[in-house]
C-alpha cells in the first residue's frame, strides 16, 4: 500500500448539484479521463457536446425503480474497490470485465434543502441518497488508488493537481478528499438518523434520541472571544429550518464580537416575546431595562432611563420596525454598541449612519420553542428545550385576601415573562409596562429584590413585583411592603409558603402564584 502519483484515466461523475460540471468535465476529457455518468449528469454533459459514456453501457442493466437502482452493480463497485497493489483483486476484475475507476465525482441528493423546503414524507424520503454514499465511501476506502469529490467548490484544486502532475493526483491529496468525503457522509447520515429520530433541525423534545450529531459550518473568525486573549469563531447551523441571528443581516458598524453576539441573542429573545411595541436595554447577558409602549420611541426612553449608567455601552432591542423618530432617539442616548430589529426604514439606516461604529442588525424571526438549548459542560453536552412557557391567566391562583386588579392583573404576566430573561435570582419591579428594577444574578433572592428597589427608588410604590422562583423566606415580602408593592407574582412552593402568605396579607399585598419556574442560568 501507499502509491503516490495514480494516473486517472476513467472519471465516474454522477452529481445532483450541477454547479461547474460541464467546465470541470471538459478539462477532464483534455486530460484524455474517459467519463462515465448516470442519468441527468450523462444527459448534461452530452448536451454540452462532451463524450460521456452512461452507466447503463458499464453494467449493461437499465436504471430502474425511479433511479433508485443504478450505480449499485458490481460493474460499478468493483472497479472504484479494486486494490491496485493485489493480483488477485487486479485478476478478479480482468476474469469479470470490470474497467478500473480512477475518480469518483458526487454530490448527493439535497436532504438537508428538501427538510427546509417541505414537511411531505414521500419527498423527504426520496431525497436519502443511497448510491452516492456508497460510490464516495467506496472511493475514499481505495483513497490509495482512487480519488474522492464531493463538494463542487473542490474542481479547481483538482484540476491544478491534474495539470501539475500531467493528469495525475497525488496521495496527499486524494487522502485529504477521502477524508472530506467521510466527514460528509457522516454528517449526511447524521442528519438523516435525526428525522427518522424526530430531532432533525433542531426541533424536537431535547433527548429525543440516544446519539446526537450537530452540523455546523464555520462563518468566520470573530477578533476574540469574550477577552482579547482567547481565540473565537462563528458557526452557522447546517440544520435550522429558520434564519437566526447568523443570518442576521448587519448594516453597519463595526465587527460584531463574542460578546456583542451573546448579548444580541439575550435582547433579541426577550423583546420577542412581547406582542406590543416594546424596547430592552440588554448588558452583560442581563436586561437593564424594559419598557412596553404604543409609541417605540417612547418605550426605548422609558427602557433606556430604567437605569441610565448600566444602559452604556449596552445592546438595544426593538420588536419593531424602527422608524427616524425612533432612531434619533435611540442616537440621542449616547454610546451604545448595538441595536437590534425586525427592521428598519430607509430614513432610521441614514440616522445611524451618524454613528459609525454603532452595529445595525435586521432579524427576521422571532425565536421558536422547537428550537433546543445546547450548553457545554467538560466532555459533555446539556440538552433542553427552550423555555417559552407562559403563564395564563386562567391559570394563576390567587392565595391572599386581597385580589390584583385587572391592570395588574395583565402588568404581573408581563413582568413574570420578563424573568425568564433574567439571571436567577431574578426580581422585576414593574409600573405602567416599564420595568424599573430588575435584580439579577444574586445567591440570595432577599438580595435580588434589594437590588431591584434600589433601580427602581420611588417607581417602585404602587408596582408590582415578579419572582423567577419560590420565595424561601418572608424577607423579600417584607421589603417589598416597606418598599410600596400592591401586587406580586411568583411560582409557589416554599416550604414557609404559609408564612409568606401570611406576611402579605398583613401589607396588604395581592400575591398570585403560576405553578412555573423561570430560573436562567
Amino acid at each position: 500500500m501507499g502509491y503516490g502519483l495514480r494516473k486517472v484515466r476513467t472519471a465516474l461523475i454522477s452529481v445532483y448539484d450541477k454547479t461547474g460540471l460541464v467546465g470541470f468535465a471538459r478539462e477532464l476529457v483534455k486530460h484524455e479521463i474517459r467519463v462515465v455518468s448516470t442519468g441527468s449528469t450523462a444527459k448534461t454533459l452530452r448536451e454540452n457536446k462532451i463524450p460521456v459514456t452512461e452507466v447503463q453501457e458499464v453494467t449493461r442493466f437499465p436504471e430502474m425503480m425511479d433511479g433508485r437502482v443504478k450505480t449499485l452493480h458490481p460493474l460499478i463497485h468493483g472497479g472504484i474497490l479494486a486494490r491496485r497493489d493485489k493480483t488477485e483483486h487486479l485478476d478478479a476484475a480482468k476474469k469479470h470485465g470490470i474497467g478500473l475507476i480512477d475518480l469518483v465525482v458526487v454530490s448527493l441528493y439535497p436532504f438537508e434543502k428538501t427538510l427546509a423546503s417541505t414537511q411531505d414524507p414521500e419527498k423527504i424520503i426520496e431525497m436519502i441518497d443511497i448510491g452516492g454514499p456508497a460510490m464516495l465511501r467506496s472511493a475514499a476506502k481505495n483513497h490509495d488508488a482512487v480519488a474522492s469529490v464531493c463538494d463542487p467548490a473542490d474542481y479547481a484544486e483538482l484540476l491544478r493537481e491534474l495539470e501539475i502532475s500531467e493528469g495525475s493526483l497525488t496521495l496527499d491529496f486524494r487522502k485529504k478528499l477521502a477524508g472530506k468525503v467521510f466527514a460528509a457522509t457522516a454528517a449526511y447520515d447524521g442528519l438523516i438518523a435525526r428525522y427518522f429520530a424526530g430531532i432533525h433541525h433542531e426541533a424536537a423534545a431535547a433527548g429525543a434520541a440516544s446519539d446526537l450529531t450537530l452540523r455546523y459550518s464555520k462563518v468566520g473568525d470573530l477578533r476574540y472571544g469574550e477577552n482579547p486573549h482567547q481565540k473565537a469563531a462563528l458557526y452557522r447551523s447546517n440544520e435550522s429550518r429558520v434564519k437566526g441571528l447568523a443570518d442576521a443581516k448587519v448594516h453597519g458598524g463595526k465587527e460584531l464580537s463574542y460578546n456583542n453576539y451573546l448579548d444580541l441573542e439575550a435582547t433579541w429573545a426577550l423583546v420577542s416575546a412581547y406582542d406590543a411595541p416594546s424596547a430592552t436595554v440588554v448588558k452583560h447577558n442581563n436586561p437593564c431595562g424594559f419598557a412596553i409602549h404604543k409609541d417605540l420611541s417612547k418605550a426605548f426612553k422609558l427602557a433606556f432611563a430604567c437605569d441610565p449608567i448600566s444602559a452604556f455601552g449596552g445592546i438595544v432591542g426593538l420588536n419593531r420596525s424602527v422608524d427616524g423618530k425612533t432612531a434619533r432617539t435611540v442616537i440621542a442616548a449616547g454610546f451604545l454598541e448595538c441595536v437590534i430589529a425586525p427592521g428598519f426604514t430607509a430614513e432610521a439606516l441614514e440616522v445611524f449612519k451618524t454613528k459609525k461604529n454603532l452595529r445595525v442588525v435586521e432579524i427576521g424571526r422571532k425565536p421558536s420553542a422547537a428550537e433546543t438549548d445546547f450548553k457545554r459542560i467538560t466532555g459533555g453536552l446539556l440538552v433542553q428545550d427552550l423555555n417559552e412557557l407562559d403563564a395564563k391567566k386562567e391559570n394563576l391562583k390567587l392565595v391572599t385576601r386581597k385580589k390584583p386588579t385587572a391592570k395588574q392583573l395583565d402588568e404581573l404576566l408581563a413582568s413574570f415573562r420578563l424573568t425568564r430573561f433574567v439571571k436567577s435570582n431574578a426580581i422585576v419591579v414593574m409600573k405602567n409596562g416599564v420595568a424599573y428594577g430588575i435584580g439579577m444574578g444574586q445567591p440570595s433572592r432577599v438580595d435580588s429584590a434589594a437590588s431591584a428597589f434600589k433601580k427602581a427608588g420611588k417607581h417602585a410604590r404602587g408596582a408590582v413585583l415578579a419572582s423567577d422562583g419560590f420565595f424561601p423566606k418572608p424577607d423579600s415580602i417584607q421589603l417589598a411592603a416597606r418598599n410600596g408593592i400592591k401586587a406580586i407574582i411568583q411560582p409557589g412552593g416554599s416550604i414557609q409558603e404559609p408564612e409568606i402568605i401570611k406576611a402579605c396579607d398583613k401589607a396588604g399585598i395581592a400575591m398570585v402564584l403560576t405553578g412555573i419556574r423561570n430560573f436562567s442560568h
